[in-house]
């Protein structure tokens, strides 16, 4: 069996048959010239340097396929890895009670299938909470860890491919929860959600919550001025005012480390308004503060690094042990280009907030919208909508037994965008360009731009 890791953890374990099985299955829908060449069958027993070769051939395959917008995003393929993963779990399919979090601490109890997939968990408790259908599409659902303080940190967002209640409860940790969070990064969407009490009610609660945890940034006078708006229960006022602060929107992450502007400081990094900002603790003790905007990284790349385990032969390594970095090329200035990487535990979130900033970038630059009518049930069967959600982050699929790889990621639908005066780096710690993700948003930058 091959394991299958997906956003830094294991999905699944599959057979050579079973992903057989889906090349043909692929093959069948969409034409041969379409779906990537699937590694040979081999009459004799394989040797392990075989063994070790197809494996790699295997990993290419299923990155190949998760790439190609048509067949990364069929429903051939993501109920494929749904299935692998509740076969993996071993969890049956029955009727089960979820609790989903709410960011002021309310617990939403839905009545699911464990083979539910994420849109249907985020239907049931849109329903639950009377959202309507053509808010539904500004919402997801988060995996999120609870610290001891009460705050959380985000693992990742919930993908199309992946059943909620096994990816929850195969952790066998009570600390991870699923929360229902707005998905969106432009606070002009706001307007939106607010149409609605229910959005509005949502919104506000979590709005209240980042500034509870000293995600926004509060002085005492405004504090004061929310204080005020909060005891008059003026939701919209106070979202309003919250707009204007910094990092309303943002998420910030854990604690963790980056090269820059020197190896090893100590950085926190925060996501939104289109940028990542960094807040350094320099090895002077000097804190300093930087963004770096998603329209000038040319590309990314997710790298996970996994010690050989030396304990006994029956110990598994700690989930410690294995080095998540994110690494993103960044235009310092013209014609300057230089590699930055954050090492994170949540470096596949990271990295799931950058895609996700350049999809609505690319929405909004085509003339389109994040509105998205939802499905809906037809004589009380779920019926799937026409229309793709327009922001959406694609899972990493990896493989645990390299020492150093690479974890592919799902390209925009667009084409390359070709960079004017500025060369490719030649640095020696470059991998090839199958090894990281091009950003559909990045364009060349004059100097009145610098």
């Amino acid at each position: 069996a091959y394991n299958i890791h997906v956003n830094g953890v294991l999905h699944c374990r599959v057979r050579y048959s079973q992903l057989l099985g889906l090349h043909e299955q692929l093959r069948k829908e969409y034409g041969a010239n379409v779906v990537p060449a699937f590694p040979p069958k081999k009459i004799f027993t394989l040797t392990p340097a075989e063994v070790e070769q197809r494996r790699e051939q295997l990993e290419k395959y299923m990155q190949a396929v998760r790439q190609d917008p048509t067949l990364g995003g069929s429903e051939t393929f993501n109920s494929f890895l749904r299935k692998a993963q509740q076969e993996t779990q071993q969890i049956p399919t029955e009727e089960v009670v979820l609790e989903v979090l709410l960011s002021n601490g309310q617990r939403v109890k839905v009545t699911i299938l464990t083979s539910d997939q994420t849109e249907d968990v985020l239907e049931a408790v849109a329903s639950k909470l009377d959202l309507p259908d053509d808010l539904v599409g500004y919402f997801s659902l988060f995996l999120v860890r609870q610290t001891k303080d009460g705050a959380f940190s985000f693992v990742r967002k919930l993908q199309e491919f992946e059943l909620p209640y096994v990816s929850v409860t195969s952790l066998h940790n009570p600390e991870f929860q699923i929360i229902l969070r707005k998905s969106y990064w432009d606070s002009a969407y706001d307007d939106d959600v607010m149409e609605h009490r229910v959005g509005l009610n949502l919104l506000y609660a979590q709005t209240v919550s980042d500034i509870e945890h000293g995600w926004i940034l509060v002085n005492k006078e405004q504090h004061r001025q929310l204080k005020s708006l909060q005891e008059k229960v003026s939701k919209k006022e106070f979202i309003r005012l919250a707009q204007t602060l910094k990092y309303y929107g943002y998420l910030k992450f854990d604690p963790c480390v980056t090269d820059f502007p020197e190896k090893g400081c100590h950085v926190v990094v925060s996501a939104g308004n289109n940028e990542l900002n960094f807040q350094v603790r320099l090895p002077n003790e000097q804190i300093k503060e930087g963004s770096f905007k998603v329209t000038r990284m040319r590309c990314w790349r997710v790298t996970s690094s996994v010690p050989m385990n030396n304990g006994p032969s029956g110990s598994s390594p700690g989930k410690s042990e294995v080095k998540l970095e994110l690494a993103f090329e960044y235009l310092m200035s013209k014609d300057r280009l230089q590699w930055v990487t954050i090492t994170s535990p949540q470096a596949i979130m990271l990295s799931i907030c950058l895609q996700s900033m350049v999809d609505e970038l690319m929405v909004k630059k085509s003339g389109g919208s994040i509105r998205k009518m939802f499905r809906r049930r037809v004589n009380g069967a779920l019926r799937r909508s026409d229309s793709q959600q327009a922001v959406k982050s694609p899972p990493l699929l990896d493989s645990p037994d390299a020492s150093w790889e690479p974890m592919a990621k799902l390209s925009s639908k667009l084409t390359s965008v070709s960079l004017r005066g500025i060369s490719h780096s030649s640095s020696a710690n470059d991998v090839g360009a199958n090894d990281f993700h091009g950003n559909y948003a990045f364009e060349g930058i004059g100097d009145e731009d610098l």
